[in-house]
């Protein structure tokens, strides 16, 4: 079992940055494989970063590369996602997810993720 807590969220301007954290507990951390994702009302929860447990490699989706960089603390319990020029259509909750399966590469699908927090709402103005 793994227990996840999303924070860092909130409202910001056309451009501003944000760091949204996930701290995690209930099992070890150092051989999860964690991502974040983000929904919008009506539409499907989307894969945005994924960050692996065996060697730190990072994954993006293209609509974030080159803006967000996620990264993990072992020590901590702890993966952060960095959010540079911030744009309205990443208004969106944010997810944190886990997958406990120890695969060598994180996936960006949902079904491969066992775990997730409670969200953490966004909100970029324009």
């Amino acid at each position: 079992q793994v227990l996840l807590v999303e924070s860092g969220g909130g409202l910001v301007q056309y451009g501003d940055s944000l760091r949204l954290s996930c701290a995690a507990s209930g099992r070890t951390f150092s051989n999860i494989n964690m991502a974040w994702f983000r929904q919008t009302p009506g539409k499907e929860r989307e894969f945005v970063a994924a960050i692996s447990w065996r060697n730190g490699g990072t994954y993006y989706a293209d609509s974030v590369k080159g803006r967000f960089t996620i990264s993990r603390d072992n020590a901590k319990n702890t993966v952060y996602l960095q959010m540079n020029s911030l744009k309205p259509e990443d208004t969106a909750v944010y997810y944190c997810a886990a997958d406990p399966s120890s695969r060598a590469v994180p996936l960006p699908h949902l079904y491969v993720y066992d775990y997730w927090g409670q969200g953490t709402q966004v909100t970029v103005s324009s």
